[in-house]
């Protein structure tokens, strides 16, 4: 198969240094390397890539995504697009080919970031929609090193010393699905992650929450309950935000490690969507104080 032309692609940031749109490239065919190492270090500069304007097979999707490391199988397997348990497919379309009216998963319409319930969460989430609603359905991003730069001092020092506990049982009981079965719940048990984690490419900090954490370790309830709360409104003000309008043949991936990230509602009952998600494996967070 050809391979990209290195001297095509061209680097648009998106929103200061959060995110970058890649231009003039085809992603459905294998990279140039140059083309890679520049993806790639794009990608951890800005913690976020958008390439719009792609047709990717299942099979282009995962080949893409093993440019930025090993693609992790999720524990959510009914989610498994069929012949491809690397890929998670996220759908509204009923076997007639109309929108079914039921939202795949309402989980994600919480601020999140991806496999935080993890021992080693996931580094990278690659995103591409063969089908966007024409009226909602975005994905919105939080820049979590904007976040944490804006603190005062004060707050830097204390949130270093947090640590959180991470849980997908309870956060799919949030969104109003049932339990994890047994053999899913012993792959995927809470887990401790520090509440500032370092972002290893840039060297900078990164407040490090989401719906999956469910409380701060060694806080009372409450304060607890107050402070995730206060924590998330300051991450998710406007100014730390990319808003994602979602066009046909979009890929869109984000580094978990100093994002978070939601999607927006919209009527399953009338706009299709169909996306299909890799993951990249990572390692544990590193804390900072």
């Amino acid at each position: 198969m050809a391979t990209q032309l290195r001297e095509k692609l061209e680097l648009r940031t998106l929103v200061g240094d959060f995110g970058v749109e890649a231009l003039g490239i085809d992603i459905s065919r294998p990279l140039d390397p140059g083309v890679r190492a520049e993806l790639r270090a794009a990608f951890g500069r800005h913690r976020v890539l958008v390439v719009r304007g792609q047709r990717l097979s299942p099979e282009a999707h995962i080949e893409f995504s093993r440019n930025f490391g090993e693609i992790e199988v999720h524990v959510l397997n009914e989610y498994h697009k069929a012949k491809y348990p690397e890929i998670f497919e996220l759908s509204n379309i009923g076997p007639d080919g109309k929108p079914n009216a039921v939202h795949p998963d309402t989980g994600t319409l919480f601020w999140h970031t991806d496999a935080s319930w993890r021992a080693k969460p996931a580094l990278a989430t690659i995103l591409y929609a063969e089908l966007a609603p024409k009226h909602g359905g975005h994905t919105m991003l939080a820049d979590m090193i904007g976040a944490y730069e804006a603190l005062g001092a004060a707050e830097r020092e204390r949130f270093a010393k947090l640590r959180a506990l991470h849980d997908l049982n309870i956060s799919r009981l949030k969104a109003g699905y049932p339990n994890l079965n047994e053999t899913q719940s012993k792959e995927v048990p809470p887990v401790e992650q520090p509440v500032v984690r370092l972002h290893p490419p840039t060297g900078r900090k990164a407040i490090y929450l989401g719906s999956h954490a469910q409380e701060i370790l060694d806080v009372p309830p409450l304060e607890s309950r107050g402070l995730l709360e206060r924590i998330t409104n300051h991450c998710t003000e406007p100014r730390f935000i990319y808003d994602h309008v979602w066009r046909p043949g979009d890929l869109l991936m984000w580094d978990n490690r100093a994002t978070m990230h939601r999607g927006t509602e919209y009527d399953p009952a009338q706009e299709p969507r169909l996306v299909r998600r890799t993951v990249i494996k990572g390692d544990a967070p590193i804390p900072v104080n």
